[in-house]
């Protein structure tokens, strides 16, 4: 491995005048800089991260925490997404992610201790149980954190705009002269706010709009879970008053309702409206394209890496805010039109 020092004999200058070259400083001459800059990228020089470590106070390394009981991991194309345009941003800034756990060594750890077990220098916690005790001591704790989709009172957070993700979708939905709306629930409301924010949306938006709606139409199943979709439409698809549209917890979901329209011998747009929710790519290449929500995952991951770096490097004039990112209907044509 090339060290400074190896620099400083092929370019006849002092270890020092090396580390003020590398490091930019005032008194050493352009000409200087630019010759143990030369030489450092010729001879594959790379900055030691422990060195850095001690020096800056930093080691320029984010944790991230993803816990999925779901178990879908990384396939879970919403969060795959958000967690690229996250390591994007942060990697261009510098920064090396890390994933957070409870169970990396013999010793079980909690978050907070495995995140000072790795020495990061923020936390984005993306998706977890926000209740658990461990995540309100991460919360409490010197190191910065920003969360998606969840807030904390003393945090930043980002979040995808789900309230008016819904009122768009059921207007539209209305718009088209579907009065009779079932709604398939993705989640627990006790545990996840995007669940409670958009099982409320949808209520107030069908009030506002002067419709009522069955009890039974209300439908509990799981994110991305096309099974369990399928099963809670064969029961809406059964009822004597059957709906004329259900909505999905997500696309993926909405296949498995999909599989029960075709089961029962009917077809999507036509005798029942079908619609889901993140727009990801499946929706766009079944057929009838899927009526959805696209959230803007590129927007979220960016503006979370920006926060939590902003919150590290100038912590002083960070702002503390919950910062709101808007999505996009798409209405693809699997929403009949009845009037």
């Amino acid at each position: 491995m090339v060290s400074m020092k190896d620099i400083s004999i092929r370019c006849g200058v002092s270890v020092a005048t090396v580390s003020k070259a590398l490091n930019d400083h005032s008194d050493i001459s352009d000409s200087t800089k630019r010759l143990v800059r030369n030489v450092a990228q010729e001879m594959g020089y790379f900055p030691n991260s422990s060195a850095r470590a001690l020096k800056t106070n930093r080691t320029f390394n984010l944790g991230v925490l993803f816990v999925d009981r779901a178990r879908n991991g990384l396939t879970h194309d919403y969060f795959a997404r958000v967690l690229d345009s996250f390591k994007v941003t942060a990697e261009a800034r510098g920064y090396d992610l890390t994933f957070i756990n409870c169970n990396k060594t013999t010793q079980r750890m909690t978050y907070l201790e495995h995140s000072r077990y790795r020495g990061v220098d923020g936390v984005v916690i993306a998706h977890v149980d926000f209740n658990q005790e461990e995540v309100a001591e991460l919360i409490r704790s010197e190191i910065p954190v920003v969360t998606i989709d969840h807030s904390f009172d003393n945090k930043p957070s980002i979040v995808s705009d789900n309230i008016r993700g819904i009122r768009d979708m059921v207007e539209y939905i209305v718009g088209c002269g579907h009065k009779k709306i079932a709604y398939i629930n993705g989640g627990d409301r006790e545990v996840s706010s995007v669940t409670r924010n958009r099982i409320g949306s949808f209520y107030r938006t069908m009030s506002d709009l002067g419709l009522t709606i069955p009890e039974e139409y209300i439908v509990d199943a799981d994110y991305r879970n096309p099974g369990k979709c399928y099963e809670a439409s064969m029961k809406l698809l059964g009822m004597p008053d059957r709906p004329t549209c259900i909505m999905c917890p997500d696309d993926l979901s909405a296949i498995g309702c999909i599989n029960a329209v075709n089961e029962k011998g009917l077809k999507v747009a036509k005798d029942i409206s079908v619609a889901g929710y993140d727009g990801i790519d499946i929706a766009r290449y079944l057929e009838p394209k899927i009526c959805t929500i696209e959230q803007d995952t590129v927007s979220i991951g960016r503006k979370a890496a920006e926060k939590l770096i902003g919150m590290i490097e100038h912590p002083k004039t960070t702002l503390i805010e919950r910062i709101v990112v808007e999505g996009k209907l798409l209405p693809g044509n699997s929403i009949a039109m009845l009037n």
